[in-house]
Order: structure tokens, then sequence, then C-alpha cells
């Protein structure tokens, strides 16, 4: 019992407990496996396979053919049955893990876009204040023409000042 109390809870191994890094490295491989098959590559590879085994089965000498053709190549049948059957949920797998790919991209990009949307929203809100202050401010000639009524204006008074005295 001491042994197992001195090692932190993370550290036990248990054969129940799935380990989440060999479940990604299992889904990797499988995706791998699955990206092949859907290459030309594997095609011309598997078109290779299939005219050998059945040249090396049609005209080999009877003693070294292991499928004959009168059975209709039973053999070959079977093993690309074998290929099929496997390759079949390797795809689906990958469309899987394709699926939470996506998934996971559309979601970053939904807040990106909220994210940008807001920024821009704060912009024009920025840009409309800065405008309004713009408007508000005083211009060369506003101010100019602020000063010449003011002079105008003192020099009405000083006129007026000047008549008053001279009664």
């Amino acid at each position: 019992m001491s042994d197992r109390l001195d090692r932190p809870k993370a550290e036990q191994r248990r054969p129940w407990h799935r380990r989440r890094k060999g479940s990604d490295r299992f889904g990797a491989v499988s995706e791998g496996i699955a990206r092949f098959l859907g290459t030309p590559r594997f095609l011309v590879y598997l078109t290779v396979f299939v005219i050998v085994w059945l040249i090396w089965n049609t005209w080999a000498p009877e003693s070294l053919r292991f499928d004959s053709a009168s059975n209709g190549y039973t053999a070959l049948t079977l093993m690309l049955s074998l290929q099929a059957s496997y390759a079949a949920p390797l795809i689906l797998l990958a469309q899987n893990r394709q699926d939470d790919r996506d998934r996971v991209s559309a979601e970053q990009d939904r807040q990106r876009a909220e994210r940008s949307l807001a920024d821009t929203e704060y912009l024009a809100r920025e840009v409309a204040a800065l405008r309004q202050a713009v408007g508000e401010t005083a211009t060369r000639d506003f101010v100019r023409s602020e000063l010449r009524a003011l002079l105008e204006e003192l020099q009405q008074l000083d006129a007026e000042d000047a008549a008053r005295d001279a009664r």
C-alpha cells in the first residue's frame, strides 16, 4: 500500500483508463492510412498487385500457384474484401477527425469575426466622435470673422465714446 501512496494519481496506470495520447496517435496513424488510400499511388500499387497476382496464378507452374483461376481467384477476392473492410472504417475515422477540426476552425473563425465586428463598431464610434469634435472646433476663418466682428464692435464703441465726450 505504501508504494502506491508515494506516487501521484496521474502516474498510476490502470488498464481500463484510456490514454488520450495513444488515442490521438491511433487516430493520426489511421488518418494517414486513409489519406494514402485516396492517392493515385495507392491505386497504382493496388493495380500492380492485382495484375501480378492474376499473372502469377494464371501462368506460373501449377505447383507454385496458390489461388486457382478455376475457383475464381477466391484468395484475391478475400484479400480485396479484407482491404475494403479496413479501408471504410479508416476513411470514416479520418472524416470524423476532419469534421472535428473543421468544427473547431469554424468556432475560431466565428470568434474572430465577432472580435473583428466589435473592433469595427468601436472604430466607427470613435470616427463619429472625432467628426463631431472636428465639427465643433473653430476653424481659422471662423476665428478671423469673430475677431473682425469684435474689432468692429470695439471701434463702434470707441466712436460712440468719442461722440459722447464731444458733447
